[in-house]
Formats: C-alpha cells, structure tokens, sequence
C-alpha cells in the first residue's frame, strides 16, 4: 500500500500535462500557466517545505534551529544558480523555454524523491496519514506538471516529450519509496528530512522567483501575469490549509 501511494501521487503529475491540449493565444497561455506555476513553487516553499523543515528541526533540537534552516536554504539556492551558470545563456526564445522546462523538471525530481521518502515512511506507521499526504500531493502535482509540459510543448511542438519529462518527474515519487523501502529506513531521521526540505525550499524558490516568474512577465499585460503569479499562490494556500 505505502508503494501504490506513493505511484498514485506521482501519476497525478501527468494530470497537469494536459494542459497542452488547451486551444487559445499562445503568449496568454505560455505567460499564465509560467506565472501560475511560479506562485505554486514559491507558496510551496513557504506554506509546506519551510514549515515541515522547521518541524522536523525542532522534534530533534532546540539549538540553531533557524541558524540551520537559513544554511540549508542558502544551499538551495546555490545549486540551481550554479547549474544556471554552467548552461548556454544566448538561446532563441524557444530554447529558452524548453530551459526552464528541463530545469524545472530536475527541480521537481529533486522536490519528489524526499516527498516519496516521507510519504512510505509515513504510510508505513499510519495508512491513513499516508492518504492523507498522498492527497494533499497529488493536489499540488498537478500544477507542478503545468511547469513542465507547458514551456516544453510550446518549445518543442512535441506532445510526446512533454507529457514524457512530466512523467519521469513524476516517477520519481514512487523512486523516493524505493530509496526508503532499499536503503534509508534504517538511517533516516527528522535532521535528515528537515535539512532537505530546507535545500529543496531553496531551489524551488529559485526557480519560482528567478527563472518562471521573470520569464513570464517578459511577454505583454503584465497585470495578468502577476494575478496569474498570485492566484498560483492562493490556490497552494488553500490546498495547504485544506489539507
């Protein structure tokens, strides 16, 4: 049970692959669901990852409990900003897109693995806790998979390859299961998990304010883009609290 989860949670990713079958003005759609996406990355980092860091942080030590926090967000930072400096930066304005497609798939898989990890954990001492995360994920997947599909489809004009890439992120929730199931169940522990949350708030906030949002706000009407940005970020909050 703790596996198929973990899959269900993963698979709902694809959901918001077919968000490239939508028919309209392709800079409106492009801009929208780029800004849209930015606000659920950036409400995730701060309403889910920063709190659970926190959380996991104190059920271990009292100690530098922010000091660790910030460290850990500091190095999340860094590794998206790091890769940014090693790829081409003069790209025609679909390789541009398709960019930010692969890097925010590798930053989705890197947010996953973790998830997986938490949630067999999780649904192995509880299964309804663990229905309970696996809906609350499966929730703020979808648009996760918007991030994905939508700038690789209209890079690439490839359905194929964009609900491919929105897949293999995807899977790498139930990859988390396998990693936890194989290899950590013994070691994990809350320092672990709190230190990742933080590294993964970090480069999700990177590419949310870095990469998506200033991407999207380079096309016209830029009051749309910012109430798309917002609304990416009311719709987490309310998922969250719901949740």
């Amino acid at each position: 049970m703790p596996f198929l989860l973990c899959l269900i949670a993963g698979l709902s990713t694809l959901l918001g692959s077919l968000f490239i079958f939508i028919k309209g003005n392709k800079e409106n759609i492009i801009k929208l669901s780029l800004a849209f996406a930015s606000g659920v990355m950036f409400s995730v980092s701060i309403f889910d990852l920063i709190p659970e860091s926190l959380t996991m942080f104190q059920s271990t030590s009292k100690n530098s409990i922010f000091l660790n926090i910030i460290v850990f967000i500091i190095i999340g930072l860094v590794i998206p900003l790091f890769i940014d400096k090693i790829l081409p930066n003069k790209l025609n304005q679909n390789n541009k897109l398709y960019k930010l497609g692969i890097f925010t798939m590798i930053a989705i898989i890197i947010h996953n693995i973790p998830e997986g990890i938490a949630t067999y954990i999780s649904s192995e001492t509880n299964i309804k806790l663990g229905i309970a995360i696996t809906m609350a994920i499966a929730m703020h997947n979808i648009p996760e998979g918007i991030s994905i599909a939508m700038p690789v489809y209209y890079a690439t004009k490839n359905k194929k390859k964009a609900i491919g890439l929105t897949f293999l992120s995807g899977m790498s929730e139930p990859l988390g299961a396998v990693i936890a199931f194989l290899f950590l169940n013994p070691i994990i522990n809350n320092t672990i998990m709190g230190g990742l949350f933080a590294i993964i708030a970090g480069i999700m906030t990177y590419i949310s304010i870095i990469e998506l949002l200033p991407a999207a706000l380079q096309y016209k009407e830029k009051k749309k883009t910012i109430i798309s940005f917002l609304f990416g970020i009311i719709f987490m909050y309310v998922n969250h609290m719901l949740s």
